[in-house]
């Protein structure tokens, strides 16, 4: 083992063990990141910004999906949206890169000011993002699951991309159904991403899904341990009625679990920053809150209804001290790569690991 392969292995179980710190006690993070962890056979985060720093260059097209609509708010939430422009940001800034998000119509409105507050210059179209430096672009993906196909063919039409990431996206169950956490069927409210995504997929274009439940695009990858552990989502647990329970069957080739989602991303691109030696890649505390705010200005519902600045009921107090504790620990495992040297080497030798 490598001083280099050393690093990623505690860093990244230290910036996963971050993503699924448990505030609320009753396990369900650390339940799913087990059966991840198995399944990538590395640090969730390490697999994942490898993939990226791998597949993305200078002007690369990233599609990134979102945006959870809450029943029986009718509104979308805070979780996934705000990583995701957070995400475009970091990529922006290592590779130059065009991301567009994905999302259903209820998001616009808070991507337009998350962009805003993160820097980034709002583009139209696909086109218009891939001639327009520092910018991000959106894209509304339909509801009707009829229109789906189409909608997808139209998008890939304008640009396949080198990587697809989804954040906190709804998917379908083996019944066709889409769930809340709770099973119950909100169908209608939600937009038929996992339609993209599996043609993406299917095409060969690196993917990651990220979620903190198993109802959302890319938890079928661990379906039967999800099906088995997590609330609601074996047969006849949802209370719908389909008989499906709430485990969405898309599969990704990499997953990421997490307490809530946007801290899971915060991990994958904390890991970036560092696999590319550049912390700034990193947003800090300040900027999360500000864009925390922006979201809930923008339209977006924390998972209680309520128009807060919070993420999955966490508020900014946990999520920014977990931001910030992710950017420290990036810089300064940088900034010790040098001076800690000798520990490295005694570690290695003795294979304390």
């Amino acid at each position: 083992m490598t001083q280099q392969e050393l690093t990623l292995l505690n860093l990244g179980s230290s910036l996963d063990d971050l993503a699924n710190l448990d505030p609320r006690g009753y396990g369900v993070c650390k339940l799913l990141y087990k059966a991840a962890r198995e399944y990538t056979g590395m640090p969730l985060c390490v697999n994942a910004a490898s993939i990226l720093a791998e597949a993305l260059h200078k002007n690369s097209l990233v599609y990134i999906m979102t945006g959870f609509v809450l029943h029986p708010f009718n509104k979308a939430e805070t979780d996934g949206a705000v990583s995701a422009v957070l995400l475009a940001r970091a990529l922006v800034k290592a590779f130059d890169a065009k991301p567009v998000i994905i999302c259903p119509e209820e998001c616009v409105n808070a991507i337009k000011a998350l962009s805003e507050c993160v820097g980034l210059s709002f583009c139209d179209s696909v086109k218009d993002v891939c001639k327009t430096l520092d910018s991000m672009g959106v894209f509304v993906f339909t509801k009707d699951k009829s229109n789906a196909v189409g909608c997808a063919d139209s998008i890939i039409s304008q640009g396949v991309p080198d990587a697809v990431i989804s954040i906190e996206c709804p998917g379908e169950n083996e019944k066709g159904v889409y769930h809340n956490a709770k099973g119950v069927d909100v169908t209608s409210l939600e937009a038929k991403q996992d339609v993209l995504f599996e043609k993406l997929c299917n095409m060969g274009v690196p993917n990651i899904a990220i979620g903190d439940l198993g109802n959302e695009i890319g938890m079928g990858t661990i379906g039967e341990y999800i099906k088995e552990k997590i609330p609601y989502a074996g047969e006849n647990a949802c209370s719908c009625g389909c008989a499906g329970g709430i485990c969405v069957r898309t599969k990704a080739d990499n997953i990421i679990t997490a307490t809530v989602s946007d801290l899971g991303c915060y991990s994958m691109i904390a890991m970036l920053a560092y696999i590319l030696e550049s912390p700034d890649i990193m947003h800090g505390a300040e900027l999360e809150k500000q864009a925390i705010d922006a979201a809930v200005n923008g339209g977006l519902i924390d998972m209680s209804g309520e128009s807060i600045p919070a993420i999955d009921g966490f508020g900014p107090e946990i999520i920014c001290s977990i931001v910030s504790l992710m950017k420290e620990l990036v810089s300064n495992a940088l900034n010790l790569k040098d001076s800690c040297k000798t520990w490295f080497e005694k570690t290695i030798e003795l294979k304390s690991f």
